[in-house]
């Protein structure tokens, strides 16, 4: 059997798509099926598949007669897969050199249901940010093999579908699949992490995200993330149907919800404004409907503030609090930014390099340069990213 299936949703991506491609199909790993699923683009996404799939007999293509969204096309590309394992690489990203054999090498030493990889996310200004997986253990090491119970910390790692692959034959196991609608990743993503039996970590970049500014949907301004509420609906059905899944984790999901909620909210060009009211009010809904019974302790400092709010009610407060923040985050910006002449060095190692020294975010390391990146401090922590940073992918 062919170790690894890639599959690919292809939709007005053409600009990026030859690069993607290349990324998968340069690698040494020959023993691979690329499934690319053309989901009714209409620029010359087609003429390039058609090209690709002429000169490799490994690439195979997909063509649906209408769009069926992101998730419908990973859905179609899952039912052609022929890998033991498949991964759902996005059209607009890339693997980075060297990410196949070393993710090929993991899963034939640990056989994992699931094995997630370290990510990097690429802005349009040439900033790297690296998304990697020491947290998961904390203090402690992480085993080869663990389940989601015995590892919660992975659910502090983003919920995208892209930084992970999956044993092909437990999802037809579990009957796992992507819903309709945006935000497909979270009613897919939650359910794998909680029923995998055998989860390995691959701490390397393996993944290159591309934070699109333009044409993202992440970055559009639209009614549609309304139906983030729908997956996280599924999500919460899944547990409350079994009575198994420990107490702990439901808290720390539940904390998750919430968190993913507010961060489509805050973000300035996504809800409406006219709507945000609303949205507020549909997150006030699931926050009391679903509000763990006892044990559960709400986050420390800013989200736990919000997290009260959410729960009186407050939207005028809530929005208050915003209006504030944002204030005070630009009071900062200036501060640290002055309007010219270079930054004058403030700590030890500053003053040896000639350059300010990184802080640290409060629970998080300071900025560090990312390998292959740009030579300037790339931003690890929030407290460093740019202003409107997407900071998932619809997913």
């Amino acid at each position: 059997m062919t170790l690894l299936s890639v599959i690919v949703p292809v939709y007005l991506v053409e600009d990026y798509l030859a690069e993607c491609l290349d990324s998968i199909l340069h690698q040494s790993v020959t023993d691979l099926q690329v499934v690319a699923v053309d989901d009714a683009s209409g620029d010359g996404s087609a003429a390039i598949l058609a090209r690709y799939a002429e000169r490799d007999p490994r690439v195979e293509v997909v063509t649906l007669e209408r769009n069926h969204g992101l998730g419908g096309a990973r859905n179609a590309g899952l039912a052609r897969a022929v890998g033991e394992y498949v991964w759902f690489v996005d059209s607009d990203d890339w693997l980075p050199a060297g990410a196949l054999p070393a993710v090929a090498n993991r899963l034939r030493q640990t056989r994992p249901d699931l094995l997630v990889v370290a990510f990097t996310r690429h802005y349009p200004n040439g900033r790297v940010r690296h998304s990697g997986l020491s947290q998961v253990g904390g203090d402690r090491p992480v085993p080869e093999v663990f389940t989601l119970r015995e590892q919660p910390g992975l659910l502090s790692v983003l919920h995208i579908t892209c930084n992970k692959v999956i044993r092909r034959g437990f999802l037809a196991e579990r009957g796992l699949s992507f819903g309709p609608g945006w935000y497909e990743d979270v009613s897919f993503s939650f359910p794998l992490m909680l029923a995998a039996e055998r989860i390995s970590l691959l701490d390397r970049c393996c993944y290159a995200y591309r934070q699109r500014p333009g044409g993202a949907i992440t970055c559009t301004v639209s009614d549609r993330h309304f139906e983030v509420f729908a997956h996280w609906d599924r999500v919460v059905a899944g547990l409350t149907a079994d009575p198994e899944v420990p107490a702990e984790l439901r808290n720390l999901i539940f904390e998750r919800m919430i968190w993913h909620l507010l961060q489509v909210l805050g973000h300035p060009r996504r809800v409406p404004p006219a709507r945000r009211r609303e949205f507020f009010a549909e997150i006030v809904t699931r926050y009391r409907a679903h509000l763990p019974a006892a044990g559960y302790r709400p986050p420390n400092g800013a989200l736990g503030l919000k997290h009260r709010l959410i729960g009186r009610g407050a939207y005028g407060l809530f929005l208050a609090l915003r209006v504030a923040r944002r204030a005070h985050v630009g009071v900062v910006t200036r501060v640290r930014r002055p309007a010219s002449g270079p930054a004058r060095p403030t700590g030890p190692s500053a003053r040896a390099s000639g350059r300010p020294a990184a802080a640290a975010a409060p629970g998080g390391p300071a900025s560090a340069v990312v390998p292959g990146g740009p030579s300037s401090g790339v931003p690890n922590t929030r407290r460093g990213a740019l202003p409107g940073e997407l900071t998932d992918r619809v997913g």
